[in-house]
This record gives C-alpha cells, structure tokens and sequence, in this order.
C-alpha cells in the first residue's frame, strides 16, 4: 500500500503570511490539528500544529523566587513572539512522496515524533496530507483487502507467479505457503508481507530447495 492510497486530497493550507490568529480560527473551524504552510506556487514551506499555535498561550514570566526569576529571564521559545504563521511554525517540513510505501511515513511519523506528512511531487508542490489517523484507517482494512495487495506485491514486486503461492489471511495473520528459488527470495516475502498495513503476523512456509 502505497501512501498515495491512504492520503488525504481535500487539503486545508495557510500561506507563510497569514496571521496566527486566522490560522487558528482554521484548525477549530476543520477541527484539525495541522495545516500544510505553502508558498504562491503551492510548494510546501513548513507546517503549523496546535503546539505551535499553544506555544503563544504560555506565561511569560518565569516562575519560583526572585532569585531565579532574574536569572532565568522569559522564556526562550521565539514562538511565544510569532504573530505570523511563517514565525510560528516548523521549517524546514518533513513531507514524503505519494509512491512511497506506507509503512515508511509510518516510521518516519513513530521516528520524529510527528502526527502528520505532508505529500509533496518531484518539484515540493503539496498533493496530499497523509497522517496518523489515515494509519489507523489503513491498518484497520479487512482480509480480504490484505490478500490482494499481497498478491499484488508478489507478481508486480518480486516478479514472481502468485498461483503458486497459497495465501490466507485470518484477522490480519497471514499464512503463506509455496516454493521459492532460495532463501534470500523467502525473506524478502516475509519481510514485505509484514509491511502490510492491516497485517499482525506472517507465517510464511516458504520451500527452498536442497542443494
């Protein structure tokens, strides 16, 4: 499953200059938690999330006694003084392509700590959002769904014959069995059946010939 399968196409987006205060009335008018920041020509230049819009909310002053208040100053986050968008957000943004696999904007969400990616071509223009909980929805698809893609994968990926592979998949386990040329072909099965979205565990009773 790719990522352009699972994306978000009715994007909403804020441009660098639009005030803070406007992009904050779009998050709670689409009850969203993040907006793709793009340019005139539609390149992606950043992103904006509630984090960002909250930074603006924290208390100035510093807290505990005089002492440490005089030494600690104000606080140093630069978001606390944004009155725009492009002051306010993260930049450079972390986006992906539509023809990666899913299970890497996955790892790339778990690894940076991010809810959201979004989906950019060749020459950065937005064509997509893909987030956590498209995640959620893709690994939440039924059997039979998860049958087909692994067929999928084994003739257009592996190059191989799918009939010869019998395949079951039973509440996201997926056994597979069949005959493989050798073991690097075995785990290269195994391996990408279980990037599957929607798939819990791979039994793969995979024969290699003895030599």
């Amino acid at each position: 499953m790719k990522v352009s399968d699972a994306m978000t196409r009715d994007l909403v987006t804020v441009a660098p200059e639009t005030t803070l205060k406007d992009a904050a009335g779009e998050l709670v008018r689409h009850r969203i938690s993040g907006l793709p920041v793009v340019d005139l020509l539609g390149r992606v230049v950043g992103v904006l999330s509630e984090a960002d819009v909250v930074a603006k909310e924290v208390d100035e002053r510093p807290r505990g006694s005089a002492l440490r208040r005089f030494l600690e100053g104000p606080p140093v986050d630069d978001r606390f003084y944004a009155r725009t968008v492009a002051e306010a957000m993260t930049a450079p943004a972390l986006t992906i392509k539509p023809g990666r696999p899913l299970a890497q904007a996955a790892s790339i969400m778990l690894a940076e700590g991010v809810n959201r990616l979004p989906v950019v071509d060749d020459e950065g223009h937005l064509v997509g959002l893909v987030t956590r909980g498209d995640l959620v929805k893709a690994f939440a698809r039924d059997d039979t769904e998860i049958g087909r893609e692994l067929v999928q994968m084994i003739r257009d990926d592996l190059w191989l014959d799918p009939s010869g592979f019998e395949i079951e998949v039973v509440d996201g386990r997926v056994t597979i069995t069949g005959d493989v040329e050798n073991e690097a072909d075995a785990r290269v099965i195994r391996t990408l059946a279980r990037r599957i979205p929607g798939v819990v565990e791979v039994i793969a009773k995979l024969r290699v010939p003895q030599h």
